[in-house]
């Protein structure tokens, strides 16, 4: 007989156990995604806004240096300075968003499994 038949027959307790145990890493691993998830969609969220703001704060510069005559200008840095501020915070969360990585997401589950894996094959194997 299987050891795993016998230890389910004998401790069936321990069945029970582990399972509670792999739904609150399941659990535990969902929820740390959700939250890289939620700060990433935020983070590229507030990106492409700022992003927007700096277009059209750009579009009005360049309205504003067309119609205004060179003399009158008293701040031309000013026309290209105000953009300049949500732009940068466009690239910041950008890169922020893009450094977040989800790349080892569920690692610890996956090793749980492996490793269990490994201790049936090794059971089992006469």
């Amino acid at each position: 007989m299987h050891p795993l038949f016998a230890l389910l027959a004998t401790r069936p307790q321990l069945l029970v156990e582990h399972t509670l145990a792999y739904s609150a890493l399941i659990n535990q691993e969902f929820g740390l995604a959700y939250a890289a998830w939620r700060r990433q969609t935020v983070l590229r969220a507030v990106a492409l806004c700022c992003a927007g703001v700096a277009w059209v704060l750009g579009g009005v510069a360049l309205m504003l240096w067309a119609v205004t005559p060179v003399a009158l200008v008293h701040a031309p840095w000013a026309l290209w300075a105000m953009p300049l501020l949500p732009l940068a915070v466009a690239a910041l969360c950008a890169w922020q968003a893009r450094g977040s990585g989800t790349g080892n997401m569920f690692a610890r589950l996956t090793r749980q499994i492996e490793d269990d894996m490994t201790m049936l094959r090794a059971t089992g194997s006469p």
